[in-house]
């Protein structure tokens, strides 16, 4: 199930799962509103985006009132989440899936709104998205390569060809939009060669293993490609044996065999990671020495970042020479 396309003029409401819209400063607000208005979108809130308690959040019962609105009204095209944060599994059993299958609409978010975004798609068979957050938008430099990806995932309709950045960030953006810094980027890495094409499930893994043995985790049925990446909370060498001991959990879940491909988000700085560190881990996993995995693909907790349909399809390519990359909603 895959909502419909945007257009000018549709709706767009803005909502916070997890941490409040009160964390946001004006001018990151104001810079989102502009760019999502400049694309010809309206923009508005649900009534509890504001709402922030000792957990810079809100009570389960507003985010889940602002979630149902937010899918019932019929002028809403699209939700946008406001930011990440840590408490979005709070509400997988509060959810009225029944709602959300009959009103079928895009929703976007990433990092813990991985945990909605997989439930949704695991309870529903909508096609949701990891993207950008509303404060995504208020970027003010570095944002057009995730502007544009943003732009053919729900403006456009054909097949969508991922390369790689020219540059990437992973600066504390928001707290001075004036002081940026960029690296050049090296693109994406060829660990295991080979093809494969499936459906897309993941996200940000660690928010990811909060599903394993329960209802909210997507099946890996049929051919899976799985996208995953994680924050740099753990850094240097605990980054490294954590990635590795959540991907060895997903590995463990039935029918993991069906799994045919893996997607490696760019790590962030404070995680001291390479393509070598990533070869180690990826190597030493005997499961999974027949699929094709690739690293440092631009999703994730750097910027920029692309949008993927989690239910969605993906193509993968790969070699030491060449890589391609494509997806579809």
């Amino acid at each position: 199930m895959v909502a419909e396309k945007l257009k000018k003029g549709d709706e767009i409401r803005v909502i916070a799962p997890a941490r409040s819209m009160k964390i946001i400063n004006n001018e990151t607000r104001e810079i989102a509103n502009k760019r999502l208005e400049d694309l010809g979108f309206k923009v508005t809130f649900g009534k509890h985006v504001e709402e922030c308690d000792n957990f810079t959040s809100s009570s389960i019962e507003s985010r889940i009132e602002d979630l149902h609105e937010a899918f019932s009204d019929k002028k809403v095209k699209a939700i946008l989440t406001v930011i990440g944060g840590f408490n979005s599994n709070q509400l997988l059993t509060h959810i009225d899936y029944d709602l959300i299958k009959e009103n079928p609409k895009i929703f976007c978010g990433f990092s813990d709104i991985t945990a909605l975004s997989n439930a949704i798609f695991a309870k529903t068979g909508l096609v949701t998205y990891s993207g950008p957050h509303y404060s995504s938008f208020g970027m003010k430099y570095g944002f057009e390569y995730t502007l544009d990806y943003f732009k053919k995932m729900f403006l456009e309709s054909e097949e969508i060809e991922i390369t790689s950045s020219e540059v990437w960030s992973n600066d504390p953006w928001f707290a001075d939009q004036e002081k940026r810094e960029f690296f050049k980027n090296k693109k994406m890495h060829c660990i295991n060669e080979g093809k494969a094409q499936g459906k897309i499930i993941g996200g940000n893994l660690s928010t990811l293993s909060l599903l394993t043995g329960t209802e909210y985790m997507p099946k890996f049925d049929k051919n899976t490609i799985l996208f995953i990446e994680d924050d740099g909370l753990v850094t240097g060498a605990a980054y490294l044996a954590e990635f590795d001991r959540m991907l060895q959990a997903l590995i463990h879940q039935k029918n993991f065999s069906n799994v045919k491909g893996i997607v490696l988000g760019r790590a962030e700085k404070a995680s001291d990671m390479s393509h070598e560190k990533w070869e180690m881990l990826i190597k030493n996993k005997k499961e999974l020495e027949n699929i094709p995995v690739i690293c440092d693909a631009d999703f994730g907790h750097t910027t920029p970042i692309f949008t993927f349909p989690i239910g969605g399809t993906a193509k993968l390519e790969c070699n030491k020479d060449e890589i391609k990359l494509s997806i579809k909603d």
